[in-house]
């Protein structure tokens, strides 16, 4: 089962943060900064994606890890 990691904006900064997680794997200033470390683990996971979100809570990209996992490969 595929785990889904969240990067989302705070009052304080930016978290990564497990889909139905309790609290922030990934704390942050920048969402640069958190976005890499979310991937980073996402990359130590068998199957996992990284949903990364605008400021104003929009997703603006995912990312699946491994890639031969995405379900949704583009074309070409």
């Amino acid at each position: 089962m595929r785990k889904n990691y969240h990067v989302t904006k705070t009052g304080n900064g930016w978290q990564g943060k497990l889909e139905k997680g309790q609290r922030a794997s990934v704390v942050g200033n920048t969402k640069g900064e958190v976005v890499q470390k979310t991937i980073e683990i996402a990359k130590n996971q068998p199957s996992a994606s990284v949903r990364i979100h605008k400021m104003n809570g929009q997703i603006q990209e995912e990312r699946t890890y491994p890639k031969k996992s995405d379900p949704y490969p583009p074309q070409g």
